[in-house]
């Protein structure tokens, strides 16, 4: 008998330790490594996350009964998570020493288990494979002082991040697992069910929806005039919740927007701020040691900061050569006629005084090496006077930085 009881043990355990392989997708000496095996090292901002990732990093340390304990706690608070029902009934089938779905490729076709092994895994993957705590994301390079918060979202991860900010520079606040478009990222056109990169304002918030959006959602300023100089269209990106009976969705299962649960959008809610709060989309976000996160946002405010005296000297020439060849105006002029309109303007100017404020800086992503800044501008003159809000898009011709598009804004 006891060495029947010993069969079943074994049988169970490589069972149970194959399901934490296939929802991982790393190898199985991973459980062995640095990590106490319990979870306490992590911080989880959704508990019902932490309860999911606890159960499967435990499997080893604490076996399928503390495991099972909970997901069943995950359940008590979420019934309608689909994934917790997957994982628990995979552990109770472990237990019986019988085949779990998450390892069974027929039973992955038939039954959509494919896209809960794919929430399973970035939901996990925040946690075994995060950033460095001291890095920071390459995209944001300065927020300004009128910004309190900013929104990344890291498609590569299925990863909704919510930044501060400190004097200018992005701060960790909290972060949560999200859906996106069905056919992935990268929008182009109406109707391509792909969520768009880019950086964008979160211009407004509706209530009163639909079921199917959840309780409140906020739409995005997609497309930016970056994106209608590339000919992208469509309409109608909002970060948005899940239906009352659906506590998540896979990672990729919109129509184009950035969809939460319905209580990771309750707490992100508290940082939006209509109007001003950012939300930078990125395909795959770099995280950067601060040093060089530092120097990458030295080098390119340098140039910003030579425009702006080159501008007061008025020497045009040393001006109109911060202006790239694929330079665009806001009315569409190429490079050679906004300067020979530029030229025009400029005759009798005696003195100008340009001041900038509010400068917020993002890389912008999927564009190789390119900022976005978006500045108050106070400009003064001896025959004009103005105060305008701008953004300018500067890109790498050889080694320097130049204006390739500039548009005011207000």
């Amino acid at each position: 008998m006891a060495h029947q009881a010993g069969a079943r043990r074994r049988v169970r355990a490589p069972r149970a330790l194959a399901l934490f392989c296939v929802l991982t997708a790393v190898p199985l000496a991973f459980a062995d490594g640095d990590g106490d095996g319990n979870g306490g090292a992590f911080s989880f901002s959704n508990e019902v996350e932490g309860s999911l990732v606890r159960a499967i990093v435990s499997l080893r340390e604490n076996g399928l009964k503390a495991a099972i304990g909970e997901i069943d706690g995950a359940l008590e608070r979420t019934p309608n998570f689909k994934l917790g029902h997957m994982i628990r009934g995979d552990l109770l089938m472990a237990r019986a020493g019988k085949p779990i779905a998450f390892g069974n490729p027929e039973a992955a076709s038939a039954a959509g288990v494919s896209n809960l092994q794919q929430e399973a895994r970035v939901r996990l993957q925040r946690y075994l494979d995060a950033p460095p705590v001291d890095f920071l994301p390459a995209p944001v390079m300065q927020l300004a002082p009128s910004q309190q918060h900013v929104i990344l979202v890291d498609t590569g991860r299925s990863r909704l991040y919510v930044f501060g900010n400190h004097n200018g520079q992005p701060t960790y606040v909290t972060d949560f697992y999200i859906s996106l478009g069905k056919n992935g990222v990268e929008k182009t056109r109406e109707g391509d069910q792909k969520t768009p990169t880019g950086v964008y304002t979160i211009v407004s918030s509706k209530e009163k929806l639909p079921d199917f959006y959840g309780a409140i959602a906020f739409p995005i300023s997609y497309p930016n005039d970056w994106d209608k100089r590339n000919g992208r269209n469509g309409h109608g990106i909002w970060l948005h919740g899940t239906p009352s009976d659906t506590y998540s969705r896979p990672p990729f299962a919109t129509d184009g927007c950035v969809v939460l649960t319905n209580d990771d959008l309750a707490r992100l809610t508290r940082f939006v701020d209509i109007g001003r709060t950012p939300v930078v989309i990125g395909p795959t976000v770099e995280w950067k040691d601060p040093r060089e996160w530092q120097a990458q946002r030295d080098d390119f405010l340098s140039a910003f900061e030579q425009w702006r005296t080159d501008w007061e000297s008025l020497d045009t020439n040393k001006y109109f050569a911060h202006y790239g060849s694929e330079f665009r105006s806001e009315g569409g002029k190429d490079r050679a006629a906004w300067i020979a309109y530029k030229r025009k303007v400029s005759t009798g100017k005696a003195w100008v005084k340009v001041g900038v404020s509010q400068v917020s800086l993002f890389a912008y992503p999927g564009s190789g090496p390119m900022m976005m800044v978006t500045f108050d501008q106070d400009y003064r003159s001896n025959n004009l006077s103005n105060r305008t809000k701008k953004r300018q898009y500067w890109m790498r011709e050889g080694n320097r930085w130049r204006i390739v598009q500039e548009t005011v804004i207000s």
